[in-house]
């Protein structure tokens, strides 16, 4: 009995599977290669003709590097890939986040003993020291396409960096690039613990909302922040540290609150995720117009 080409690829696709999931670029890249046609297509059945399909491989090809230590059965890698493309393709006709694949299912990976987990730490260990081998020019759109929550779209980024849509564009077909670069400059190099950064991180931003509640924000970021601090909209400076305590106790005043959504950290650069809550008496609360940094 013949086998069709489905059942062929299997084994294949689990060998560079486990492969990259052992830290393996280029077993990711020959996965991505073997598949990029039906990714493609996935794409083009979603979004139809046009750049956004070459924005949405690229994406996914990332998402894949991150992620790729999740994958249950590493024979069906090939599906797990066109979901990603689909679940992108589908979020950006919405304009939402990027659905993240398979989260939601909740569920360990098939080999989920000691030695696979820490094979998933090192890979993204590894992943995050090329990441910080980027310029904070290509760090910060990266940070916020593939690792924030709610700043994940062009138009979003490009506000928060104070560039044009293009350029968040171009700076990501850099980003990936020196990613793929850097990845292999720093296979051999000593990786940090980019878990710690990140709680350590988290527990600073914690300390800085309760400190603010405390009415203790300004003595705060007169210890810990630089002098030189400013506030940005985009690019532009609109005010130095004074005009970032007026508008925190602004906020309070009112009762408007702020909640931390996620913390990411590199060496050089940390994105704060913040929710903004109004006072439960008044939901509709307008926040004061100070613009964030």
């Amino acid at each position: 009995m013949s086998r069709n080409a489905g059942d062929i690829s299997r084994p294949e696709d689990a060998a560079l599977t486990r492969a990259a999931q052992a830290g393996d670029v280029a077993a990711l890249g020959q996965l991505l290669e073997r598949h990029r046609a039906g990714m493609r297509a996935v794409a083009l059945s979603v979004l139809g003709p046009g750049p956004d399909v070459d924005d949405v491989l690229q994406d996914a090809a990332v998402t894949a590097l991150r992620r790729v230590g999740d994958v249950r059965d590493p024979a069906a890698a090939g599906a797990w890939l066109r979901m990603i493309v689909r679940n992108a393709s589908r979020s950006l006709l919405r304009g939402t986040v990027p659905a993240r694949p398979i989260d939601d299912l909740d569920l360990p990976a098939a080999e989920s003993g000691p030695e696979h987990q820490l094979e998933r730490h090192a890979l993204r260990d590894w992943i995050w020291e090329a990441i910080d081998q980027l310029s904070p020019t290509l760090q910060l759109p990266m940070l916020l396409r593939h690792f924030s929550l709610g700043v994940t779209p062009y138009e979003r980024i490009a506000e928060a960096c104070g560039v044009p849509v293009g350029t968040v564009r171009s700076r990501l077909n850099q980003g990936r690039s020196k990613l793929a670069a850097a990845l292999a400059v720093t296979a051999d190099a000593p990786h940090g613990d980019s878990a710690q950064r990140t709680r350590a991180s988290h527990i600073e931003a914690g300390e800085t909302l309760a400190a603010a509640e405390r009415g203790h924000f300004g003595r705060l970021i007169t210890e810990r922040w630089s002098p030189d601090v400013l506030l940005l909209r985009g690019n532009e400076p609109v005010g130095d540290r004074e005009l970032l305590v007026r508008g925190m106790d602004g906020d309070l005043e009112v009762g408007v609150r702020q909640r931390l959504v996620q913390a990411v950290a590199g060496r050089s650069v940390v994105i704060w995720e913040m929710e903004l809550l109004n006072p439960a008496d008044h939901p509709t609360t307008a926040r004061p117009p100070w613009p964030g940094c």
